[in-house]
């Protein structure tokens, strides 16, 4: 019988979110917006907390298309999701534009 990898790297990535990363990091969201402020002042646009735990998922995406992953690549892009997500519902989301409303402005414009 095929061992339950899926349920195995979620598991470890739990473990880790609250156990010793969370240790060693601190909080999971302030620390994602800690390095999506440096980011921003770096690159110069608004980073956000979830923008950063997003990234960090695609570098382990990377890493698994044009690597050799190793479990640990899978474990942690599976936390970092979890991040974003929590991160997402935290955050305050700005009113987004309809598309619509978007048309609308565009017409004006002409």
């Amino acid at each position: 019988m095929t061992k339950n990898l899926t349920k195995e790297y979620l598991k470890t990535a739990i473990e880790l979110i609250t156990g010793p990363r969370a240790n060693d990091y601190g909080d999971k969201v302030i620390n994602h917006g800690n390095i999506g402020k440096l980011w921003s002042a770096y690159l110069g646009v608004p980073i956000t907390a979830h923008d950063v735990a997003i990234c960090m998922t695609l570098l382990k995406i990377a890493r698994a298309k044009f690597g050799n992953p190793t479990p640990d690549t899978y474990i942690d892009g599976s936390a970092y999701m979890a991040i974003a997500g929590e991160c997402r519902k935290l955050e305050k989301p700005e009113p987004k534009e309809t598309w619509s409303d978007g048309y609308k402005k565009w017409k004006e414009q002409k």
